[in-house]
């Protein structure tokens, strides 16, 4: 017989469950969240244009969702790839130095008593993330994907989420954008956090019977 049959691997053991993202980091996944309608134009520059159209309300947080839109322009083609891929701060040399670079996109929110959370050192290995709740506030980086909008290669929208936990200050509060390899300098603007807190009221569970029995 030219080809053998191999003997017969022995099974491999089930890898052990992955840890499900803690509630400080994301929204949680039993509830349908409540969404207000923010409008907010965050940032813009000749490239780039980042906004905040929804914000979804949570009984332990809100979801901000920004959308961050790109074109071309005047850049060359090498420019405007470099642009988007320095959307993704992971991939980003030295985003966790002491000196922030050019190329990192970052979120920040400041309340009234001068509390503040960003998403700058924020980790984005999910077995690195402690399930312990660190100290409050946290503001975490999420990613939703690519958009589908007509255009062609030179324009493109990102969605991304902001998870703010917990639920801020039934007040003002200041959102802030700072990304100067995208033309945008610190920029910040005021988001109600009263409508915030109300719209919380109204999450309701995906399974209402299980809520109910626990």
């Amino acid at each position: 017989m030219f080809f053998e049959p191999q003997p017969e691997m022995p099974e491999a053991a089930d890898p052990p469950p992955r840890p499900g993202l803690p509630g400080w980091y994301a929204p949680p996944d039993e509830e349908m969240g409540a969404v207000m309608v923010s409008g907010l134009t965050l940032a813009r520059s000749p490239n780039v244009v980042i906004t905040a159209p929804t914000i979804w309300a949570f009984s332990t947080g809100g979801l901000i969702e920004v959308d961050i839109v790109t074109r071309r322009g005047a850049l060359s083609p090498d420019d405007y790839q470099a642009l988007q891929m320095s959307l993704f701060p992971h991939m980003i040399a030295g985003a966790r130095a002491k000196r922030l670079p050019d190329q990192l996109l970052r979120f920040g929110v400041r309340f009234g008593d001068g509390t503040k959370a960003s998403t700058v050192g924020q980790r984005f290995d999910r077995s690195a993330l402690p399930q312990e709740p660190p100290r409050p506030p946290e503001l975490s980086l999420l990613f939703g994907g690519m958009s589908m909008r007509s255009g062609g290669e030179d324009a493109g929208v990102m969605r991304v989420g902001l998870w703010l936990w917990p639920l801020p200050p039934a007040e003002a509060f200041e959102l802030g954008v700072e990304w100067p390899a995208g033309g945008v300098g610190l920029n910040i603007v005021s988001v109600d956090g009263a409508a915030i807190v109300a719209a919380a009221g109204r999450s309701v569970p995906y399974w209402p019977d299980a809520a109910e029995n626990e």
